[in-house]
């Protein structure tokens, strides 16, 4: 049990630390200043700000994910804070991803992160249960 929360985890870091280091380059890649006036420094530099947040927050819940599952050093308390954030983060995004769908051009896109989204909520969610209910 304690492997497969590793494995569960570990696989789930990494598909966060992806997601956020790809959302690095997502302004460029789709282009998102080109709807914006020209005059709108500042709507430009807040929107650059917040990606540049949300992409490194990301990156560092992956990774911090990652070195408390394998440290010797972490405790129970602390994987089960950043375990339980992490659940949260990515059962946001599943039910934002639901709601408001990003990705609706083409279903294949929409359908694809939602799935995504999910595995990666359950992955953490289940390391999440074997933290709580039968590793103790």
């Amino acid at each position: 049990m304690i492997l497969l929360r590793k494995i569960l985890t570990v696989f789930a870091g990494i598909i966060t630390i992806g997601f956020g280091c790809w959302h690095f380059f997502v302004p460029k890649l789709w282009n998102w200043y080109s709807y914006i006036d020209k005059k709108a420094i500042e709507l430009v530099l807040a929107i650059r700000a917040v990606n540049f947040f949300f992409s490194l927050s990301l990156v560092l819940f992956g990774v911090l994910n990652i070195v408390f599952i394998i440290s010797k050093q972490s405790n129970r308390f602390s994987l089960l804070t950043v375990l339980s954030s992490s659940v949260i983060l990515w059962l946001s995004r599943c039910l934002l991803q639901i709601i408001f769908p990003q990705g609706a051009i083409n279903p294949l896109l929409q359908y694809g992160m939602l799935s995504v989204f999910v595995l990666v909520t359950l992955c953490f969610s289940f390391s999440l249960f074997l933290t709580v209910f039968i590793l103790k």
